[in-house]
């Protein structure tokens, strides 16, 4: 039998690594952002043209490569950061394995220019598809800047499966902010087609956060700080109070290297352990220093999932680390022994509010009729009341039998109209049968039995369908608000809002401007109350920016998602019989029913022979 294993070529086996290294244009600017920080870059300018599909360009004033080492970086396993497998062991640069810049080369075109501090003249090297296509010697400033063009040019596979531009540049922003927020000591420029979208000068980490996330971020952020002999913790967390049912804000960093750790990330949700709800999310943003040899970041190629020695001391040190910093700030609540009780408010005045006084006014009393003084005598004077009009007080008490049709109200509704579950006779017996259970179900009686609704998943569907028409149609109904109301947005939630306008201006949004941190808001839906403008939108953001990354459903459909979510009535929540049955009409007037917009049961129908068979 002959021999069928053979050696692959370079050029395909650099594609196959390529599938493992570049997932999508985010993990080439990760690769290419942490080799200009290994050059000792003190600034770093990263451009992105159509979500990096068409363009992703990083430029650095490092020290910069020779001609040799320009040409030998692309070349497979290629590094000048170990030279033994001892060096595995003690690794402080980003990049160590010697496959991006091949991988990238393998699938894209790539334009580097490079040059020391040594020499006068730089290299300029052109690759496409592992071919080098020309090199040449170019003046350039100290540094190198590296093009990549056309990512997946020759995969057109891979190519199809990359996500919409806003997606992709979604995924970009992220891996920015992930190198970016570890290194406050370099500066960072970030221009995407042409307009420059963060420029963040040298600072310390807490400005650093603050030029990334916006003003507002700085009144949240809770200092942490410990150091043992195990590892060093530093950084900050965010109130109690600020915490999102998103993850989004939530970073870990490794000897200044960004690490997922679901394990980690558990340790800081205990520490909070009754301060937050348990369906949101605290932010921080810490960093752990830890002895090289006990960290292996060799896990993975993207190097974001990482094993260290004895995770359960860790965990404890960083767990308690958290809890101490929100003990000592007075954001989680302490015993204090000191505190005076005297000075206390009195417990029966503690709960209760200021008293509104009643006000009484006299119908008869007329400030311009003249008051007749009477003659002698030495007490005041006396003015009996006027009984003028008494008469009306009893006028048509005399009718009162002929409109006896009336002592019972009933509510206008589109049941008669829609017919899809009561027609007929069985309306009049509905309008005065619904009831709520447990603050939770509307029940109703339907002919075949009984009607029990979710309030919550069937105000979702009722909701769903109203905003979708909205976006469609163009006809939302806005409310104008008196005050303009101003809120506070970072670049990245500013880019989403500026994305949605229009959808947003047609369910009933009025922005006044979107080019600063501060939005005004001038108008309002008609279901969105005017002290939770706020909450909504940041909810609303955050639902967008978690549930649009996969690109699966349209941009309407996620709004409407979103809003009715948001703006459902909850469980707990108690209605009225005039809002219950107005929840009964609405539901079945939508064109699915059965299903909430998150593929969940609005209602059941519980049969006349089910009850039947309890009793039996």
């Amino acid at each position: 039998m002959a021999d069928i294993i053979k050696l692959l070529p370079d050029h395909v086996a650099n594609q196959i690594a390529a599938g493992e290294v570049v997932q999508r244009p985010a993990s080439v600017v990760k690769e290419l952002m942490e080799n200009a920080i290994d050059a000792g870059a003190t600034c770093i300018k990263l451009i992105v043209k159509d979500g990096g599909k068409t363009l992703i360009q990083v430029v650095d004033d490092g020290s910069g490569m020779s001609e040799t080492d320009a040409r030998l970086s692309f070349e497979r396993h290629a590094t000048s950061k170990i030279s033994s497998a001892q060096d595995l062991f003690n690794l402080a640069t980003k990049g160590f394995r010697g496959e991006a810049l091949a991988s990238i080369a393998a699938i894209a075109h790539v334009d580097m220019q490079t040059r020391t501090a040594a020499n006068e003249v730089g290299t300029h090297l052109k690759i496409e598809g592992s071919k080098i296509v020309s090199q040449e010697v170019i003046a350039t400033p100290e540094g190198t800047s590296i093009s990549v063009k056309n990512l997946f040019f020759n995969i057109p596979a891979r190519r199809n499966f990359l996500k919409s531009t806003q997606v992709e540049l979604r995924h970009i922003t992220d891996e920015f902010h992930r190198v970016a927020l570890v290194h406050p000591n370099i500066e960072f420029h970030f221009y995407n087609n042409g307009s420059e979208i963060f420029n963040l000068p040298i600072g310390k980490h807490r400005q650093r956060i603050v030029h990334i996330f916006g003003s507002k971020m700085d009144n949240r952020l809770v200092p942490v700080s410990e150091e043992t002999e195990v590892v060093k913790v530093s950084g900050f967390i965010c109130k109690p109070e600020f915490a999102k049912k998103s993850r989004g804000e939530q970073f870990f960093f490794a000897n200044n290297r960004y690490i997922k750790s679901p394990y980690l990330h558990h340790a800081v949700v205990a520490a909070f352990e009754g301060l937050i709800k348990s369906d949101t999310h605290p932010g921080y943003f810490l960093f752990l220093e830890v002895d090289p040899s006990s960290i292996d970041i060799n896990i993975h190629p993207t190097k974001t999932e990482v094993k260290f020695d004895d995770e359960n001391t860790l965990y404890a040190i960083l767990r308690s680390t958290i809890k101490h910093s929100l003990g000592q700030f007075n954001v989680a609540p302490v015993l204090d022994f000191d505190h005076d009780p005297n000075l206390d408010t009195p417990y029966s005045y503690k709960e209760k509010g200021a008293v509104i006084p009643k006000v009484t006014v006299d119908a008869s009393f007329n400030p311009f009729q003249e008051e007749p003084v009477k003659k002698g005598g030495s007490g005041g004077s006396f003015r009996k009341q006027s009984t003028k009009g008494w008469e009306d007080l009893y006028e048509g008490l005399g009718h009162q039998n002929e409109h006896n049709e009336f002592s019972s109200v009933v509510i206008e509704s589109e049941s008669e109209e829609q017919g899809t579950l009561y027609s007929g006779e069985g309306v009049e017996e509905h309008l005065a049968s619904t009831f709520q259970l447990r603050r939770k179900y509307v029940v109703s009686t339907v002919k075949s039995g009984m009607l029990v609704i979710h309030q919550n998943r069937a105000h979702e569907r009722i909701l769903f369908e109203k905003f979708l028409g909205e976006i469609t149609v163009k006809e939302g109904v806005s409310q104008q608000l008196l005050f303009p109301l101003e809120l506070s947005f970072n670049k990245q939630e500013l880019a989403v809002v500026k994305e949605i306008h229009e959808s947003l201006t047609n369910i009933g949004f009025v922005f006044d401007s979107l080019e600063q941190e501060t939005v005004k808001v001038t108008g309002v839906p008609m279901m969105v109350p005017e002290s939770g403008i706020g909450t909504v939108l940041d909810r609303l953001i955050a639902d967008y920016m978690e549930g649009y990354s996969d690109g699966s459903i349209s941009q309407a459909e996620m709004l409407a998602k979103a809003l009715s979510r948001n703006l459902a009535v909850r469980t707990g929540d108690v209605l009225d019989s005039e809002s219950q049955l107005m929840l009964v009409n609405n539901l079945f007037a939508c064109k699915e029913p059965n299903l909430s917009p998150f593929q969940k049961i609005t209602y059941t129908i519980i049969s006349e022979g089910d009850i039947d068979k309890k009793f039996n």
